[in-house]
């Protein structure tokens, strides 16, 4: 397949051969570029209708040359949310649950491509910085792929059930003293000076796994699109990445529009939030987030630069969202629907509400709100916010007090 790296500030082009994540002449991000002519002449449009939603359905629009490394990532379900949907006073709403993927999250798409890319590339170890979820991701299909992952964590700042599913797996897990962005600064280091390739998402080829999102969501909704699509953000690659699947979909000619993106941080952690809002053209780092989604707990996202283009460009907007009304947010999405979430996740929804409150949002839109993972990866989190459970002697009498009284 033809396809090259391009910087998205000066436009320098680099072969898909060349190891690298930022442009080398001025440092800017970089994109995948294909040959869609090429791309809409070999498309068996029964066969993309017909066959079920997965990561690698879409592998015409995915730079890997081998066969992938795979655990049967993608395909996660699109809920229609009729109660939440009342609740919020939208039209029509769906969620999709992305930590129905093998490992509890998103990450799963772009690491399938990414690890894969780096078995293309001759790479024999991987490496990340993580709030958990790209940990866990990166351990296990490093795993799969038979190569050491190692991961750095902000030590004291990551869900345990996170942490366990790096262990288990096998990675190097090292904890940093610091926050996410200073672990994020030392493995960038470390892999520009050994021979291990970096599975960030500054790495441009992880996040054309991520934007399978959008494929599926098409895909689940009858090759229609959304009028608005809300997502958390973190490091700001997923934003990125389905705001370019579904403008692929559209150049492609498989739909005809594409959908307002929306990218709801927390009050704690909101650079992207504060950069929309005042009309800057770039972020202001934040030194100190603080929130307890832990998933997106970051002050200085590697990708501001392309989610504010994915934002404005789409006719989107961005909000913020307290710990509290994401909490609430968490349980009306698992009481009200039965889909269980971390806090991250329920930040779309609990952004969503405040979004139609305010008026941002019309009431007659069609929504997607993305949950970006599993309820599990954060128990303590659960317990934290959740009843006690009650403890009773073993007697009927007993039992039907806790019950009835």
């Amino acid at each position: 397949m033809k396809y090259f790296l391009k910087c998205i500030d000066c436009g320098a082009e680099y072969p898909k051969t060349e190891i690298i994540y930022t442009c080398p002449k001025c440092d800017g991000l970089l994109d995948v570029i294909y040959d869609y002519d090429e791309i809409k002449a070999s498309i068996d449009e029964k066969k993309l209708r017909e066959e079920p939603p997965s990561v690698w359905k879409y592998k015409m629009l995915l730079p890997v040359d081998i066969d992938p490394v795979t655990i049967n990532e993608g395909g996660t379900p699109l809920y229609k949310c009729d109660k939440l949907a009342k609740l919020i006073g939208v039209k029509e709403l769906y969620v999709k649950h992305e930590g129905m993927n093998p490992t509890g999250s998103f990450k799963d798409r772009g690491m399938t491509v990414g690890v894969s890319k780096a078995i293309e590339l001759g790479m024999e170890t991987v490496a990340c910085a993580s709030t958990g979820n790209t940990s866990a991701s990166l351990a296990i299909y490093g795993a799969k792929a038979g190569i050491p992952a190692i991961v750095l964590l902000p030590a004291g700042k990551v869900a345990l059930g996170k942490v366990g599913q790096a262990l288990m797996h096998g990675g190097k897990v090292i904890m940093i003293k610091g926050n996410f962005d200073d672990a994020l600064v030392l493995v960038r280091k470390l892999c520009s000076e050994e021979r291990i390739y970096l599975l960030n998402s500054i790495n441009p080829y992880r996040l054309e796994g991520q934007k399978t999102i959008a494929f599926e969501i098409v895909d689940q909704l009858g090759f229609k699109v959304p009028d608005r699509v809300v997502l958390p953000v973190g490091n700001a690659g997923n934003i990125t990445a389905i705001n370019k699947g579904f403008k692929e979909f559209q150049k492609l000619g498989i739909t005809d529009r594409r959908p307002k993106m929306t990218g709801i941080q927390t009050a704690g952690a909101c650079p992207i939030v504060n950069a929309i809002k005042s009309g800057a053209e770039d972020i202001t780092p934040e030194m100190n987030p603080e929130t307890i989604a832990t998933a997106i707990r970051i002050g200085n996202p590697v990708n501001a630069k392309k989610a504010l283009s994915a934002i404005r460009e789409s006719g989107g907007c961005a909000e913020s969202v307290t710990d509290e009304e994401l909490i609430e947010a968490q349980k009306a999405l698992a009481r009200l629907e039965g889909i269980g979430v971390e806090p991250a996740s329920a930040t779309s929804v609990a952004g969503l509400k405040k979004l139609v409150e305010a008026g941002v949002i019309s009431k007659d839109e069609v929504v997607v709100c993305v949950t970006t993972g599993h309820l599990l990866k954060d128990p303590e989190e659960i317990i934290e916010i959740c009843e006690e459970p009650v403890t009773v002697e073993p007697t009927i009498e007993a039992l039907k007090s806790a019950i009835f009284e």
